[in-house]
């Protein structure tokens, strides 16, 4: 027999959310608002934060936890409760940008050993075409001794969580959902339908929906490579790339993209996935690569155009002073994975120079642990460039007599993203 929602909904049975990050954690919230929830992460110190209605994320409050039917473990006997198990663990690349399933897999391994006959479970972590039933689904059934399709079912519903971004939240971005064959179709589409009000868009198969996520990332990968290009051409024309997009963007067809550095857990990564697969099935990205190619270098770039201007203007190498504002992967969020400011930071200290760290969002302790280095603060008035690596919010009041007053009088304020375009006039202003 099919899974009855209203088996869920009447609380006689439970679902699993499996990984409880940026994705799991407002997915299982939402569901705890309709039905009972076993919210499960292998990280006791964050379930134990969760229990007393904390984010360790710091993308929810407190009223994010309020009237949801919840229990947070981490003990794996819990999950023999529950009925549908739905995973939403990272998906990252290894340090040679391969697919890294280990987390993938290993909560595959968790759900082979409690599903049960008439059980269902639904990947949301962004993967390869195929994956989830090539790599996930036979881990399943080693671990269970069952088989998908006869005794178990499987579907796929990509996730779209945008991490800062209150606008396009869970509930009102389309969702799309697959499933192994067409009875959990129209299962996993009925849970679904009690959390997104925006509807949901069932794709014919989980590999086409597979697919369908990878590619959104990857057409932003490559329009970002592609501004990061034109910005790099411009400045040996000495055209300011934001002007040309101001000018170019009146046109009604004209995609507003800009330049900037591209890291984080999904535009940063998705498009190795896609690499990945095409290479196994003997094709060689060519177009996607380059744009890999492009946004992976800017950090050096950056790094080298302020290094470049220190070694004109200020010649005593070894001796040079930066402050980088932001370390986070994007702007107001506290994410810190696959961050490129870090590229930048790290270039410069090969090269010999003292960097602080400052960020408005950032744990200290958890850049540390990530990639050895903690947040300094603001040390002193004599900086010999700022780089504002990371627009926060924080940052706009921030003005042209600030920086002057943190900075010696040659020095160069770097500024990423462009926003102190035109107000910058005590000092050397750059940006891409």
């Amino acid at each position: 027999m099919p899974l009855s929602i209203s088996s869920f909904t009447n609380r006689e049975q439970q679902l699993a959310v499996i990984g409880l990050g940026y994705v799991g954690l407002p997915l299982a919230l939402a569901f705890a608002k309709k039905l009972p929830v076993i919210a499960f992460d292998i990280n006791e110190s964050r379930v134990a934060l969760m229990q007393q209605g904390i984010d360790p994320s710091n993308e929810l409050g407190k009223e994010d936890f309020a009237d949801c039917d919840i229990v947070f473990t981490s003990n794996i006997e819990a999950l023999r409760k529950a009925s549908c198990f739905i995973v939403a663990v990272p998906t990252p690349v290894d340090d040679n940008k391969l697919p890294d399933l280990t987390a993938l897999l290993k909560a595959s391994e968790t759900v082979g050993k409690v599903i049960k006959r008439g059980d269902y479970v639904v990947f949301e972590s962004t993967v390869y075409p195929g994956c989830t039933e090539e790599d996930c689904i036979p881990v399943i059934e080693r671990a269970s001794g069952l088989k998908m399709g006869i005794d178990f079912k499987a579907g796929y519903s990509p996730e779209r969580i945008n991490p800062g971004d209150k606008t396009h939240s869970l509930q009102n971005v389309v969702k799309v959902v697959a499933g192994c064959d067409e009875e959990s179709l129209q299962v996993i589409s009925e849970l679904y339908a009690l959390i997104v009000a925006a509807g949901l868009h069932k794709a014919p198969s989980i590999k086409v929906a597979e697919a369908a996520k990878i590619i959104e990332n990857t057409q932003r990968d490559l329009n970002i490579a592609l501004m990061n290009e034109l910005s790099m051409m411009f400045q040996g024309m000495n055209i300011n790339i934001y002007e040309v997009l101001a000018a170019a963007g009146t046109k009604w067809n004209f995609l507003p993209f800009t330049p900037g550095l591209v890291g984080g857990h999904c535009i940063g990564v998705d498009p190795y996935y896609l690499i990945h697969k095409a290479k196994l099935t003997g094709y060689t990205s060519q177009i996607i690569a380059a744009g890999r190619s492009i946004n992976d270098s800017m950090g050096k770039y950056v790094a080298d155009k302020v290094l470049e201007y220190l070694a004109s203007h200020m010649p005593e190498a070894g001796k040079w002073k930066i402050l980088v504002m932001g370390v986070t992967l994007k702007e107001n969020v506290a994410d810190i994975r696959n961050s490129k400011v870090i590229d930048v930071i790290r270039e410069l200290q090969h090269n010999g120079v003292a960097v602080d760290l400052t960020d408005a969002y950032a744990d200290t302790e958890e850049l540390q642990r990530e990639y050895g280095f903690a947040l300094t603060g603001i040390n002193g008035n004599d900086y010999d460039a700022v780089i504002v690596a990371v627009p926060h919010k924080a940052y706009h009041a921030f003005d042209d007599a600030w920086f002057a007053s943190v900075t010696k009088p040659n020095a160069l304020i770097a500024d990423i993203k462009g926003m102190y375009k035109g107000g910058i006039v005590s000092r050397s202003y750059w940006s891409l």
